[in-house]
């Protein structure tokens, strides 16, 4: 199958028979294989319907119906499982992202050899508000990340089949799939131009909260894709010039009330000070020690992407 379209979906009634049949004949006028998933995250309205009708006409629509509301990290990552496409899309409900842009996605994974191809919603047809901080939370994730994508969060994205079976999405991680997939050792990394279209429907289901969490969700995976298996490296770093700081300190205020008995040691504020580095000192290197056990004993440890294998039999 040549691709697979993953939509996550949520209160979208209005949009969805729009949606489907630009998708279908986008990809029958190009003369793709294919399928479109769609996933219902909880909607409470009634957009599940509305699906199920599409499904019973045309039987490349295909569907998964959470119980509740998890989130679009879930949904996507329950539709990556499912994806067969050699590639697969993935693009929001709200008809914002055009289908017209599925031809180009597919060849620059397939023909170019890009692992991952995300969006750029060059022009966008936001507020204000919105705006401003994705640009500053864009900026913020290519200096710490090192990828050099202008729109992170967009919902359009290409990926190859090997990608989505290789990666976990989970929590609000779905605004950093291309640095979880640079983590997993995809880092083959473009970007296209698409367009951007005016909501027609509804209003939008994220509020100004998804900064909070955004900033958050950074700072988790930044930690996670440089120090998750080694938090020694870390802590033990951090604890240890601490420590060492510390007993600095000590050590001079020890020269000066023994050897020149200049004052008491225990009349300097640098004396706590010196106390205060090293009893910290200390705390973050035994966490460093910890976590590093921890994370030795975990049978995650032991989980590598393997992109291929030669000359490898089975025992008789």
């Amino acid at each position: 199958m040549d691709i697979s379209v993953v939509i996550p979906f949520y209160n979208e009634e209005e949009s969805l028979n729009e949606l489907a049949n630009w998708i279908k004949e986008v990809v029958e006028k190009n003369g793709f294989s294919w399928e479109v998933l769609f996933i219902d995250d909880g909607s409470n309205d009634d957009s599940w319907n509305v699906f199920e009708q599409i499904s019973e006409n045309d039987e490349h629509f295909k569907g998964i119906k959470f119980r509740r509301n998890y989130g679009k990290s879930a949904a996507l990552n329950e539709g990556f499982k499912a994806a067969r496409g050699d590639v697969v899309i993935t693009m929001d409900a709200d008809l914002q992202d055009s289908p017209e842009e599925i031809p180009e996605l597919y060849y620059m994974i397939k023909k170019e050899g890009f692992d991952l191809v995300s969006g750029w919603k060059k022009k966008r047809h936001d507020p204000i508000g919105k705006r401003l901080p994705s640009k500053f939370f864009n900026m913020t994730t290519r200096k710490l990340s090192g990828i050099k994508l202008h729109d992170f969060n967009c919902g359009l994205k290409a990926y190859s089949n090997a990608v989505v079976k290789n990666i976990e999405v989970y929590g609000e991680m779905h605004r950093y799939i291309p640095v979880i997939a640079k983590w997993a050792g995809f880092n083959n990394i473009g970007e296209k131009v698409v367009r951007h279209q005016k909501r027609k429907f509804g209003i939008s289901k994220f509020g100004m909260e998804r900064i909070i969490k955004g900033y958050l969700d950074l700072l988790s995976i930044t930690f996670i894709s440089k120090f998750g298996k080694r938090p020694m490296h870390l802590f033990g770093a951090l604890g240890s010039i601490l420590f060492f700081f510390g007993f600095l300190v000590g050590a001079y205020l020890t020269v000066a009330k023994f050897i020149f008995d200049v004052y008491r040691m225990t009349e300097r504020p640098l004396f706590y000070f010196g106390l205060l580095a090293m009893v910290i000192g200390t705390q973050l290197f035994l966490t460093g020690f910890l976590a590093e056990m921890v994370s030795r004993s975990s049978s995650e440890r032991n989980i590598y992407q393997i992109e291929k294998e030669t000359g490898l039999k089975e025992d008789d």
